[in-house]
């Protein structure tokens, strides 16, 4: 019988349960994928803990993203059983399979494995509406990217090198940054040994930058606003280290705007908007422009394992469980 992880309380990744389940039938229109990879993403630890703005009644399956292979259809159009997908979700990605319909479903990108495809949308989707459809970073202009050791964080240098601007990247290890160098990054900024807002003035020579990703939140978003050059923008990705308070003075002498980023959200109000970044994104992954960094693969088993490498900062770009 197929596994799944289950959330039936609400709190850390250890009060979750992994249990078989009953395949249910497809209703017409709908495909099953055998899962064979999933990612794990803060939102799901947030999920798990009721700390995430959507809340699942109990019980639930956690994991947003996906990545397998299609093994049966009913009535869907525009697939066929064997090919390989990554698949949406909203939960219910740590499983053996998935019950989902073809607008939930991305062709795997030839040069991926599936923890790659696993480990891809989300990240990326996000680094992509933050820096283009919110931020609308320029070619030339200055991006200071926290947290750039995570997977988001890794997705966001990648991009903002692609878009033609100098790149910021602040991590908390000389490993995180020398991936982050890797794919990309102008500069390096190790905050725990030099703050970063010092760093980024030297760097640019008291201006300043010209976009923030943060999805770190907390003093760094205070801190962030004390080096940000005239019109900058802010981009609010998530709160990993707290809550951030803006300082609306700061803001007000530099010109500069906070803007929050809900890639998943932005997409169910205007769809248009998802069907051009998967085109790019997966036009880019097939030319091998950009790629996720799996720095570990578990077993499905190993759930809690996987999702404390996140809350613990040990992971580099993402993590993914893996299913036989």
């Amino acid at each position: 019988m197929p596994k799944a992880v289950v959330c039936r309380e609400l709190g850390a990744p250890e009060k979750l349960r992994l249990e078989t389940f009953a395949s249910a039938p497809l209703a017409l229109g709908q495909v099953r994928v055998a899962i064979r990879a999933a990612g794990i993403n803060f939102p799901d630890i947030l999920m798990a803990a009721g700390e995430y703005q959507l809340k699942p009644p109990l019980p639930f399956t956690p994991g947003v993203e996906a990545a397998g292979d299609i093994v049966e259809i009913n009535g869907a159009t525009g697939v066929a059983v064997g090919d390989r997908v990554i698949v949406k979700m909203r939960h219910g990605a740590y499983s053996d399979e998935a019950i989902a319909t073809p607008s939930q479903l991305v062709p795997l990108p030839s040069t991926f494995d599936y923890a790659e495809g696993a480990t891809f949308l989300a990240g990326h989707g996000t680094a992509y509406h933050a820096l283009i459809d919110r931020g609308q970073l320029q070619p030339g202009e200055v991006l200071l990217v926290h947290g750039a050791g995570g997977g988001v964080g890794l997705a966001a240098v990648e991009i903002g090198k692609m878009l033609g601007a100098t790149v910021i990247a602040t991590a908390s290890s000389d490993e995180k940054l020398a991936i982050a160098k890797a794919r990309g990054a102008d500069h390096l900024v190790r905050y725990d040994q030099e703050p970063f807002r010092d760093a980024v003035k030297r760097i640019t020579d008291g201006q300043g930058a010209d976009v923030v990703f943060d999805p770190v939140g907390g003093e760094v978003f205070e801190n962030s606003m004390r080096c940000i050059n005239w019109g900058a923008r802010l981009l609010v990705i998530g709160f990993t280290g707290g809550i951030g308070l803006a300082k609306t003075n700061l803001l007000m002498i530099k010109g500069a705007s906070v803007l929050g980023v809900r890639a998943g959200e932005a997409v169910r109000r205007n769809p248009a908007l998802g069907e051009i970044r998967i085109k790019v994104l997966t036009e880019w992954a097939e030319a091998g422009k950009i790629r996720p960094n799996v720095s570990h693969r578990l077993p499905l088993e190993d759930y809690a394992k996987a999702m404390r490498l996140l809350i613990d900062r040990k992971a580099i770009g993402r993590v993914a469980l893996t299913m036989e």
